[in-house]
């Protein structure tokens, strides 16, 4: 019998003509429900050899094993041992005839928005795996938290990992039958299609033929052919030849999108792969999948994940898709390196693609993040499958986008109020259970509820990839960025900005982990008049109760008055509290409410400014060098004669700065007196420097309350949508003491 076919045994045929009543059938109708002549069939059922793909098609369909009613056992074809083919040469000519198919195939991209495609090469940039799945990891979630400090969620997100990845090509040269794993959009189609075309090319495993299968495709094929039979029929000029290349082992398989078969063809199609690979076993394979898909078992394949951009990775790409265009790759990296939320999307390469355009339209990133961020969703709730034409099978047909949308935003305000980051499986399927369980019509049943639930949370990660394992049995959402976007949704969207949520969501204003919640909501708002004078109302009210704190502010309010600048007062009020409170002398509060830029050139240079450093350096001995630098500065200015000759005596006090144990040792005698006197001075002549002798705890309050302040100067500055009037109200009662505010607000 042919090694390409298979015939049945006599009591096979007992077993087949059974099943076939069993399925109520007729062998005309198996052919069309097949989809093939009934020659095939009428030799199926009379013993005679069948195709091998059409024998395995006509048993599944009739739900019968087929290596149980065989004749005899499938053979692989035997190779020609008498060398009567030069199979380098027949490589050689099998790669010639089917290069301009894998260059039509596979040496372009174009994804998302693009108005036309690009050249892979390009734009290409090398894969990075992992070799250890990251969601098989057994570790704890405090272990997992030990992999980041606070610093670290602002700088990496989510995205750190403790394995060292290696490249790409590296693990298929080691990997003789290689399954990729990855999150959507992380670039494992454009991986395949680099390994064809490095291939074809001559870069790479030039002695093999490459073969690219998209998966969906096949499994859609009319006829419903076998794996081989689909292959040979695409290289249509050279079907022989694919056969020796296949069986001679010298072919680079790679099948693409396993995840994109639906669910009606999945068996047939899993089976033909294990049944193909273990036929053509010298051959190297390379499948590619989503995580989280299926648990499909192929245990020949070696599983392995790819990993998320690093720097250079995003540095590189970015390289790539802005050259020789109006927008420098340059500017596109200091913007991303200036804002750690973006950045961390762009460790994504289909959410760095989104960036990458968005930043191209304008030359900058909105400055309404929420709508950047929303892009972004959109491209995994739906461009992503939709661009290439796949329809994922619904686990749960009532959960429309909206509605997971509305479920993912619950989850994440729950989470992120208890610092949650990383959360268990049973407690993320609890929530989605909650959730469903209100919807029309669900099932009351617990036991089916769980399964739904169970079924949801893979759904969401192997549909989306917004929620992703992050060790076996924990979670967490696929970005940090996310995970605030949808805490934010929650108190807006889901639960519409009433006043119970803008009041539970303002009672975290202080909190520096929900600065981007706040910047979140307040961008997504229709209107956020309400929520901005809340938080402004909740930042007054933090230091109300302090007297000596309201003392502190009427003098920054005095003060401000005393100095006659072109700015706004709220600005030149950040600056004096800034600089009465050393806080680095920030001041880019002063700055964000400057109407001209020109603050810096004025307020910074000031006198003020200079004796403030003068103070604050001899207060603190490890600048104590730099002091007389600065009083050179306060001196160079205009003074009133009386105030110079005062500073100039004190400087003149000061030792030579050349000895510095001569220094320390008149500071060591002098120092605290010099400074009082400096002090007397400056609050004599210029209203500053004075010792608010603040308590720890007042200075925490203080630095607190600034802040929330530039929060919400930011969150004014932020492209979102405010009443002239409302934005007037708060610039003008920014940093006053509360009884002058309640007085602003008799008279308005």
């Amino acid at each position: 019998m042919s090694g390409r076919s298979l015939c049945c045994s006599p009591e096979g045929i007992q077993k087949a003509k059974k099943a076939l009543i069993r399925s109520s059938l007729t062998q005309k109708a198996l052919a069309e429900d097949l989809g093939i002549t009934r020659q095939p069939i009428g030799k199926f059922f009379t013993g005679k050899p069948v195709d091998r793909n059409l024998f395995v098609q006509i048993c599944d369909r009739l739900d019968l094993e087929w290596e149980e009613i065989i004749a005899e056992p499938a053979s692989e074809p035997e190779v020609n041992q008498d060398n009567s083919i030069d199979i380098d040469a027949l490589v050689q000519e099998v790669r010639e005839k089917i290069k301009p198919l894998i260059q039509q195939r596979c040496g372009t991209m174009r994804v998302l928005d693009m108005t036309q495609p690009i050249i892979l090469n390009d734009i290409y940039i090398s894969v990075n795996i992992l070799e250890k799945i990251t969601g098989q990891q057994r570790l704890g979630i405090d272990e997992l938290l030990q992999q980041y400090t606070s610093e670290d969620f602002d700088s990496f997100g989510l995205r750190r990992t403790a394995q060292e990845p290696v490249p790409g090509l590296e693990a298929v040269e080691e990997y003789p039958k290689l399954m990729i794993l990855g999150k959507p959009g992380a670039g494992k189609t454009t991986f395949l299609k680099y390994l064809a075309i490095q291939c074809i090319g001559g870069e790479f495993q030039a002695e093999r033929v490459p073969i690219f299968v998209t998966l969906k495709n096949f499994a859609e094929a009319a006829n419903k052919p076998g794996l081989l039979q689909h292959i040979t029929e695409e290289a249509i000029n050279c079907i022989s030849s694919i056969r020796d290349v296949l069986t001679y082992g010298k072919a680079l398989v790679l099948l693409d999108g396993l995840d994109e078969v639906r669910e009606e063809d999945s068996n047939r199609v899993l089976k033909e792969i294990r049944e193909f690979s273990d036929r053509f076993p010298k051959n190297q394979f390379v499948m590619t999948c989503r995580i989280a898909a299926k648990e499909y078992t192929f245990e020949k394949f070696t599983e392995v994940e790819v990993a998320d951009f690093d720097d250079d990775q995003i540095s590189n790409f970015t390289n790539n898709w802005f050259k020789d265009k109006a927008v420098k790759p340059e500017t596109f990296i200091k913007r991303l390196k200036e804002n750690n939320r973006i950045k961390e999307l762009a460790a994504s390469p289909l959410l760095l693609t989104l960036l990458c355009l968005a930043f191209e339209e304008s030359g900058d990133f909105p400055a309404n993040r929420s709508e950047l961020y929303k892009e972004g969703l959109d491209a995994l709730l739906k461009k992503w499958d939709a661009k290439r034409g796949i329809q994922r099978d619904q686990i749960y047909k009532k959960l429309s986008v909206q509605r997971k949308e509305d479920l993912l935003s619950k989850m994440a305000l729950t989470t992120f109020e208890g610092s949650e980051y990383f959360f268990k499986q049973k407690v993320a399927e609890q929530y989605i259970t909650e959730y469903i369980r209100n919807l029309t019509d669900a099932n009351t049943d617990e036991e089916a509820l769980q399964l739904d639930s169970e079924e949801v949370l893979r759904s969401i990660e192997h549909h989306h990839g917004l929620v992703v394992a992050r060790a076996k049995g924990i979670y967490s959402f696929s970005h940090l960025t996310f995970h605030e976007y949808f805490t934010a949704r929650e108190f807006v969207v889901v639960r519409q900005s009433s006043e119970e949520a803008l009041q539970n969501l303002v009672s975290h204003i202080t909190e520096k982990r929900w600065r981007e919640v706040f910047l979140l909501a307040v961008g997504m708002s229709p209107n956020a008049d309400r929520l901005l004078l809340l938080i402004k109302e909740k930042i007054d009210f933090t230091v109300a109760d302090d007297q000596r704190l309201q003392k502190f502010l009427l003098w920054v309010k005095e003060k401000s008055l005393s100095v006659k600048l072109s700015y706004k007062l709220a600005a030149v009020r950040a600056f004096y509290l800034s600089l009465s409170l050393d806080l680095d002398l920030n001041l880019d509060l002063s700055l964000s409410l400057s109407l001209s830029r020109s603050l810096d050139l004025s307020l910074y240079r000031s006198l003020d400014l200079s004796l403030s450093q003068s103070l604050s350096q001899s207060l603190d001995r490890s600048l104590s060098l730099s002091l007389s630098r600065s009083l050179d500065l306060s001196l160079s200015r205009s003074l009133d004669p009386e105030l110079k000759n005062l500073l100039q005596k004190l400087r003149d006090q000061l030792p030579s700065r050349q000895d510095r144990q001569e220094y320390e040792k008149w500071w060591l005698a002098n120092g605290k007196a010099w400074c009082e006197e400096l002090r007397e001075v400056m609050i004599k002549y210029r209203n500053i420097g004075r010792n608010w002798q603040f308590s720890n705890q007042q200075k925490e309050l203080l630095r607190q309350y600034y802040d929330a302040n530039k929060l919400l100067v930011d969150c004014l500055n932020s492209d979102c949508y405010i009443s002239r009037e409302v934005r007037q109200q708060i610039e003008d009662t920014l940093l006053l003491p509360i009884a002058e505010i309640k007085q602003c607000q008799q008279q308005s």
